[in-house]
């Protein structure tokens, strides 16, 4: 699948991609990437020169329809594993035993560490889970990688690509946190073994950093549209009720001023006076 699919985003796309010499011809190693878009997930797996191994939603493989089993196929192609996050705590093991065993077999394990797609282009912080955890706990580097304008390939909701846009993938060079192994419980280590991952991914990418989850940004940026959206609402029905209003103290003035123009246009009686200048006795 791979030896199709990279011709067909080179033919189409001509991305361009720096670094590729930091990814080692074997051996494990961890490839932490942000997310700007669901091409991103074509784009990095098809221009690698190995194999990685990503932790795919269980949906990618199960939707119906022709963008679905061509999505199933291209994900089972090269390689992608399927878990289901309904249940987010057993999904996270599932992902980190999953990630282990891709690491001891010697092969490349690519993790988005903002767990979802950034939903404004910003770069978010990231979870501290699964990528500090299977580096911890196997002593694998970690290779910072940044995607470039995917977005602007396929924003966000949108199933048909741009093809006039030129996307490009940023590798940067391995990190080691071997010091830190078999420390994968400590919660502090894991989460200063992920900002400094994300500040790498940041300098590479050069996007704009966001201290927060990019989950708890989605939903403030749903809020703040509903908000805007029932603002917007109230303030069209105000011009409405405004409108209405105003017709309403119009119509009487209507109404009269073809009474007034009526009244107008009467011939005016005048009283008949006697010739002679004597009053009727």
């Amino acid at each position: 699948m791979k030896m199709i699919v990279s011709p067909v985003l080179r033919i189409f796309f001509r991305p361009w991609v720096e670094g590729l010499e930091n990814i080692p011809d074997e051996g494990p190693a961890i490839i932490a990437s942000n997310h700007l878009s669901f091409s991103d997930s074509f784009f990095l797996p098809a221009l690698m020169k190995r194999r990685v191994t990503f932790i795919a939603k269980a949906e990618y493989f199960t939707t119906p329809g022709l963008k679905g089993k061509l999505t199933a196929a291209f994900f089972k192609g090269v390689g992608q594993l399927p878990v289901d996050r309904s249940g987010s705590r057993g999904a996270g093991e599932a992902a980190i035993r999953s990630g282990i065993a891709v690491i001891e077999r010697g092969e490349l394990f690519g993790v988005y560490p903002e767990g979802t797609r950034s939903p404004d282009g910003k770069l978010y912080r990231g979870k501290v889970g699964g990528l500090a955890r299977v580096a911890l706990a196997t002593g694998a580097p970690v290779i910072p990688v940044a995607m470039i304008d995917t977005e602007k390939v396929q924003p966000p909701g949108q199933v048909v690509p741009n093809f006039g846009v030129r996307p490009g993938i940023r590798v940067g060079r391995p990190l080691d946190f071997s010091r830190y192994q078999g420390m994968e419980g400590d919660r502090f280590i894991l989460r200063s073994v992920t900002d400094e991952v994300m500040y790498e991914i940041m300098k590479l990418s050069g996007q704009e950093y966001v201290d927060i989850y990019a989950t708890a940004a989605k939903r403030r940026i749903a809020e703040d549209k509903k908000k805007a959206d029932g603002e917007r609402k109230a303030a069209q029905k105000a011009e409405q009720a405004a409108a209405k209003a105003q017709d309403a103290a119009a119509a009487p003035e209507a109404a009269e001023e073809p009474a007034e123009a009526a009244a107008a246009e009467q011939p005016v009686q005048e009283t008949a006076e006697p010739r002679d200048g004597s009053a009727a006795g």
